[in-house]
């Protein structure tokens, strides 16, 4: 790790970092559009509460993966102690015998178990229901593996070949009497320094890249960390010296706060690279205003760079900017192509089939 520096304000609702790691020597090589997946280390302080929630020192050695590894070592860098596994929830139920959670598994309705789980963890049920005692070996066998997670590359390969950049929310909130952190946005933020290395590998996307063409338009909306790739999109077209037009839809919450790379994109946008650049600080004024607003309200001159042969590209939040990002494209192609629904729909499924419309969501 070469840079951990925040990009919202620390008066921000959200604290989002922008991070530099290196990959000089690796061997390794990225293209703008990929994704770096970090593989992290569980919070020590985690370990140590479900230790002691399960009555454990943590010197126990315990088998994992053939070799005998203690406890505590196991549960900061190879198992998932954060979200409980289905056998764990099942066997934590059997042996508690408490009605409410044996209920909601056995009548398998996957939302209301959601919602029994929002914002609980391991640790929660371990304190919730001390009666489901377990040895060592009796719960690890019941936990998944750590898995990575994937994050957007917010750097081109070809500027930046020594290092790949990311841009990461940090998960911290408060539920159930204790403070719950994200397991890798935090171990990026809390845990990693200069001299700790950032297990990782890269994931190609081949689909979501900057236009071969330099010509082509292209059109990214990216509100919060989802500017992350277009980030990187941009300063590929940079190092081309590409001459399509660009146009970013970026917005937070407060303009004062969350404007993430504020400096950056207003250089782009003086240069001439960024072409437009529609803000949309939903929290700046009484009625709330979203990039999809800001499509409708530019919803002519977006439908033009579509039939310039423009390229549409969405990052971010999948349950529901990219969703109601993608009606808002619908109805300005019905408006402006005066078409009828089912012909938006079937303009938008040959934007797909020409991977013109592209998403990275999450």
């Amino acid at each position: 790790m070469l840079v951990n520096r925040w990009v919202t304000s620390p008066s921000s609702s959200k604290e989002t970092r922008h991070y530099e790691i290196s990959i000089a020597g690796s061997g390794l090589s990225y293209e703008a559009g990929d994704a770096l997946c970090v593989l992290p280390t569980n919070c020590p302080e985690l370990v140590d509460a479900i230790l002691q929630a399960i009555g454990c020192q943590g010197d126990e050695d315990e088998p994992v993966s053939g070799l005998l590894t203690p406890l505590r070592e196991a549960l900061l860098t190879q198992f998932e102690i954060k979200a409980p596994s289905k056998e764990l929830l099942e066997e934590i139920a059997r042996r508690s015998g408490d009605q409410e959670l044996n209920g909601l598994l056995s009548a398998g309705t996957k939302e209301q178990l959601g919602d029994y789980l929002w914002g609980r963890d391991t640790l929660d049920l371990l304190l919730q229901f001390p009666q489901a005692d377990f040895s060592a070996a009796e719960f690890i066998s019941l936990l998944k593996p750590l898995q990575h997670r994937a994050y957007s590359i917010s750097s081109s390969g070809k500027v930046y070949p020594d290092t790949v950049h990311l841009t990461v929310a940090s998960v911290r909130y408060e539920a159930h009497g204790r403070q719950h952190k994200g397991v890798c946005s935090t171990f990026l933020a809390d845990l990693v320094n200069e001299n700790t290395p950032v297990r990782c590998f890269f994931t190609p996307n081949k689909v979501f890249r900057v236009p071969e063409d330099n010509s082509l338009p292209m059109i990214m909306v990216g509100p919060g960390t989802g500017v992350a790739p277009f980030r990187a999109f941009l300063q590929e077209r940079q190092y081309r010296q590409a001459t399509g037009k660009n146009w970013l839809f970026f917005g937070d919450r407060n303009a004062a706060t969350d404007f993430m790379y504020r400096e950056e994109l207003e250089a782009m946008q003086a240069s001439g690279l960024l072409t437009r650049l529609d803000l949309a600080f939903s929290r700046d004024q009484e009625a709330k205003i979203y990039v999809q607003d800001k499509m409708i309200e530019q919803g002519a001159q977006l439908f033009a760079w579509l039939e310039e042969g423009g390229y549409f590209f969405v990052c971010g939040d999948a349950y529901r900017m990219a969703k109601d990002v993608d009606k808002a494209l619908h109805d300005v192609i019905a408006e402006h192509g005066k078409l009828s629904a089912a012909q938006a729909g079937e303009y938008i499924n040959q934007l797909k089939k020409d991977k013109r419309y592209v998403r990275d969501v999450y």
